[in-house]
């Protein structure tokens, strides 16, 4: 089946706002099903161009639309903040058109991902299905520092205006490094509001609720494919949205998730790794076996499948399972011990499952400089962060604490969220803890898997800010996100642990002053407990074979 396209046809909003679309249609007339896709990137890219085309070769409309002051639409450009309403009148008069049979779905990644979610908080009557890609997750979920990672501005400027700007004009590593971190936008030549307004909200409060989602999918009742890539910057919100539909009962939940970035199913390779021709798959394919079943009726063998399907790296093969996290998971502490020199990769630090003996150190100790933060290796644009990276050269420092586990005998596979439980002290009143889950290959490559970071102040929730008191111990739980991979024979599991992660994350000043509008640094000694009354831990979600 061949396709027509219809371009810059124009839907009105219940504010009498005119949003742009291009309408891809098949060539054979006739009552088809509906896709649309809302972004803020331009509905005339050549990924846009290639799915309307494809969809509609196969018996879809497809609408692509600019949203709200972007593109060719009317309106003022606010992130986030119109997405859901203007999706509910865009679903309903594209299923009221004569060319449409009613059943409409959505499709996209990233920002498109997730007014998907936005829009079904509406309840659209005709939204019958949805594929969200490489979803963003509720405010402070993926930078839980209490204000948004330095690469947000990098995003901001590049989706500034009505058309996309060119990022590569700016010295975004010089940007980074601006404090106050309110004025970040300087340096770019430019004067945020957006990025100045966030700033001004650094907790969980009506501002960010206003744009949240994950704690109301008892509001929404829709079929959903979730799709990203353990190396997706923004990978914490798709198993997250997959498990919180699933524990709400509501329709059928799919999640596929691949060893790709946040650009997905682009290419074999990611840094130093190649995870094999298998790691790619026919996205359209695999959309469109869900739409057809969904939108049309058709099984196309959708459902012979497994509501979860995962590629586990390490061994590199697409598995299916029942559940996410897995029902055969052991959850298993794996301890820190240490003669109490942890300290580079170079120092005394061990990982074991057993816990902590009386005849070990107790803690070890770092200083944490905000002049000189620990790196996390990523380029400097927001397109993507980071990667399978070797930190082995990061682990030279004395500011990394590192525990590593004894050459595996077996392999060992790894498959779910990933949590620290630290025991901690310091003599600021505020500062940060890092935590990174790598594999060790016998030639020292130190191989990123997943990490996380927790802020002092947020340890009981980012709408709960409570400073900390010096020297004294608190237990804090730091969330490092999921991965599944095979630790191989002759490799080795470690952990470091940091109070930075730039640019990442933005740099605690250790001060405890208000975040994002100062500039005095002041550097905290850390301490880490790991003795029998603080057995600091990670637990590691461990798949029998």
């Amino acid at each position: 089946m061949s396709y027509r396209v219809k371009r810059d046809i124009k839907i009105p909003l219940r504010d009498e706002v005119l949003l742009s679309a291009d309408h891809y249609q098949p060539e054979e007339q006739g009552v088809y099903p509906a896709i649309v896709v809302r972004t803020p990137y331009g509905k005339t890219r050549e990924q846009q161009h290639l799915q309307g085309e494809y969809f509609a070769e196969h018996g879809y409309h497809v609408i692509n639309v600019d949203v709200r002051g972007r593109g060719d639409s009317e309106g003022e450009f606010v992130p986030y903040r119109n997405d859901g309403v203007d999706g509910y009148d865009v679903i309903e008069w594209v299923a009221s058109q004569t060319w449409c049979d009613g059943n409409v779905g959505t499709l996209g990644g990233s920002y498109l991902g997730r007014i998907q979610w936005l829009t079904a908080l509406e309840q659209p009557p005709s939204l019958k299905a949805m594929v969200p890609l490489v979803t963003p997750s509720d405010p402070f979920v993926e930078w839980p520092t209490g204000l948004p990672n330095p690469m947000h501005i990098c995003w901001l400027y590049m989706t500034r205006g009505r058309v996309m700007q060119n990022i590569n004009l700016v010295d975004w590593q010089k940007v980074y490094w601006t404090l106050p971190y309110v004025d970040m936008d300087l340096p770019t030549g430019w004067y945020s509001e957006q990025w100045r307004e966030e700033i001004e909200h650094p907790y969980f409060d009506d501002y960010w609720k206003h744009i949240a989602y994950q704690h109301r999918f008892d509001e929404i009742d829709v079929p959903v494919l979730n799709i990203s890539g353990w190396y997706d910057d923004e990978q914490i919100g798709t198993p997250l949205n997959y498990q919180g539909m699933v524990e709400a009962g509501k329709s059928d939940q799919h999640l596929l998730m691949g060893p790709w970035p946040h650009q997905l199913n682009k290419s074999t390779k990611l840094g130093d790794l190649d995870f094999g021709e298998e790691s790619l798959i026919n996205m359209n394919d695999y959309q469109r076996s869900f739409f057809d079943y969904y939108l049309k009726g058709i099984d196309q063998g959708f459902t012979k499948k497994e509501p979860v399907e995962i590629f586990v790296m390490g061994e590199n093969k697409w598995r299916q399972e029942k559940t996410w996290p897995l029902p055969n998971t052991k959850w298993t502490k794996f301890y820190l011990h240490s003669g109490g020199k942890a300290n580079s990769r170079f120092g005394d630090g061990v990982l074991s499952a057993s816990g902590p003996a009386k005849s070990e150190a107790d803690y070890d100790q770092y200083a944490y400089d905000p002049a000189n933060p620990v790196p996390f290796i990523t380029e400097m644009v927001s397109h993507q962060i980071g990667g399978p990276d070797d930190y082995s050269s990061i682990e030279r420092r004395d500011d990394v604490l590192v525990y590593t586990s004894d050459v595996l005998e077996d392999d060992l596979e790894v498959t779910g969220p990933v949590k620290a439980n630290l025991f901690v002290s310091t003599d600021a009143k505020d500062t940060d803890f890092t935590v990174k889950l790598l594999d060790v290959r016998p030639s020292g490559f130190a191989q990123r898997l997943t990490d996380g970071l927790v802020r002092g102040r947020f340890r009981n929730g980012t709408d709960k800010p409570e400073l900390m008191t010096p020297g004294e111990v608190y237990e804090v739980e730091v969330d490092c996100w999921n991965t599944s991979h095979v630790f191989k024979k002759g490799h080795q599991i470690r952990i470091e642990i940091a109070s930075s992660a730039f640019p990442k994350y933005d740099c605690n000043l250790n001060t405890g002053d208000e975040l994002g509008k100062t500039t005095e640094v002041k550097v905290a000694n850390q301490t880490v407990y790991h003795s029998e009354q603080y057995p600091s831990s990670v637990v590691l979600p461990i798949i029998k074979r």
